[in-house]
């Protein structure tokens, strides 16, 4: 055989070449390239599909999906599809995200019992503790945008 990385038909090539990496996201949908737009995620316990702006970070259990992939997004029989408004810019990072993380994590760490017991607010009055909240789905909270 000879040196090492050779075969008889030549030097071996990667079939990707590990210098050139896009840093554009692409849609998750097999055999389609094109440039993510949205992230969907799976809301299982609320039988609830939720499509929003592109995540700003690439997570294991969501989907990007390009424009026309996200356009035409179905769910199963009995779930509700959540469309969140869609930027049309580039994605911009936020503190808020990461904060909004935090108190979804926090939350949900939180026995029911204890959350809706003693020294905690009743359920229904979360909005007015929540002035930002318009409307509620199980834990998940779709809040007014700053700018209105």
């Amino acid at each position: 055989m000879g040196e090492p990385g050779e075969s008889r038909r030549g030097p071996l090539k990667s079939a990707v070449p590990s210098n050139v990496v896009s840093p554009v996201r692409r849609c998750s949908r097999t055999a389609c390239g094109r440039p993510a737009v949205a992230t969907l995620t799976y809301v299982y316990a609320d039988s609830t599909a939720v499509l929003g702006p592109l995540a700003t970070y690439a997570e294991p259990h969501c989907y990007d999906l390009c424009a026309e992939h996200s356009e035409r997004l179905t769910a199963p029989r009995g779930w509700e599809v959540v469309r969140l408004a869609l930027d049309s810019g580039p994605p911009r990072p936020s503190g808020d995200d990461l904060e909004a993380l935090a108190n979804a994590v926090r939350e949900a760490a939180r026995p029911q019992e204890r959350a809706a017991g003693a020294g905690g607010a009743p359920a229904h009055g979360d909005r007015d503790t929540h002035p930002m909240e318009v409307a509620r789905r199980g834990h998940l909270r779709v809040l007014r945008s700053p700018d209105s």
